[in-house]
């Protein structure tokens, strides 16, 4: 997503895809996108958890649906009306195609489900990106 919207404000002149041949929808790899709200809500209730329960435990906390680069180029463009140039480059070395959460344990743990989708991520990074052009100071 940063590159995404380091392409949108003019910081960079395109976005590498790494790989347009994998056995997905369009050939993009497929990846687990989640909201910064979202993961911040899911670490609190996490910590949350703690107060009630003493052993520990690893979860998943993510939306469990798998996006593909050109997916979330698409969604990008939509919200902020720019045009993302890309270019697909080669594979890196140890990417695989699809690699999304199993969340049935962070639901049953800690009740936690992602709020936002997509294309809120897309807008909330665009938001910020615009408003914080050179990242923080």
């Amino acid at each position: 997503m940063p590159y995404i919207t380091q392409v949108a404000i003019g910081k960079m002149e395109c976005l590498n895809i790494f790989g347009n041949d994998y056995a997905t929808h369009d050939g993009t790899g497929v990846r687990d996108y989640i909201h910064v709200v979202d993961l911040a809500i899911g670490h609190v209730m996490a910590l949350s958890y703690f107060n009630t329960h003493e052993e520990l435990f690893t979860v998943n906390l993510g939306t469990g649906i798998g996006y593909s680069v050109l997916d979330v180029v698409k969604a990008f463009e939509k919200v902020s009306g720019k045009k993302i140039a890309y270019k697909f480059v080669p594979r890196r070395s140890g990417d695989i195609a699809k690699c999304f959460a199993n969340c049935d344990l962070s639901f049953k743990l800690l009740n936690f489900k992602t709020k936002f989708a997509l294309e809120d991520m897309c807008r909330d990074s665009w938001n910020w990106q615009q408003k914080n052009p050179n990242g923080f100071n």
